[in-house]
């Protein structure tokens, strides 16, 4: 089975403790009571006839309702599960999380009541230090954080 290809933003500002990064939270019943190890930089999948960025670029607007104007420069891609790999691009951008508005999905829920709700695809964002999103961030993409890291440290951005 071909591995999906996701792309995505992570934005980052400087603050004077250190480099901060927004995540989103995942929305829908599964995610509701998940915090550590459940947040993303906001993605999504994307067909051969479309580039990542491109593609990072419109799942960032999907995901927040907030169109990029910034440079985004791309960090290597990582492979976030056996089944995914996530082509990353980063930017400095400064954004109230409380101004993100979400696309919604409809799931069936609960399971097999036949019943169709809708949910947002991210309930909430936020800015998080480093360290901190280290811990929130789902596993796979832990590397993303750590390679804006060092690009940034070494002032190679």
């Amino acid at each position: 089975m071909a591995r999906a290809q996701s792309a995505g933003v992570v934005l980052f500002r400087r603050r004077k403790a250190g480099i901060e990064v927004l995540l989103v939270h995942p929305g829908g019943p599964f995610w509701t009571r998940k915090d550590d190890g459940a947040w993303s930089i906001p993605k999504g999948e994307f067909a051969p006839d479309e580039t990542p960025e491109a593609a990072a670029r419109r799942e960032f607007g999907e995901e927040t309702g907030i169109a990029l104007p910034i440079y985004l420069f791309p960090l290597s891609p990582v492979t976030q599960s056996r089944a995914k790999t996530v082509h990353p691009f980063a930017g400095e951008f400064d954004l109230d999380p409380a101004t993100i508005r979400s696309n919604p999905f409809e799931l069936e829920w609960p399971p097999r009541s036949g019943r169709m709700q809708t949910f947002p695809e991210i309930d909430r964002a936020a800015w998080f230090a480093l360290d901190e999103a280290r811990t929130k961030i789902v596993a796979g993409q832990r590397p993303i954080l750590d390679e804006l890291e060092r690009r940034l440290t070494a002032g190679a951005v």
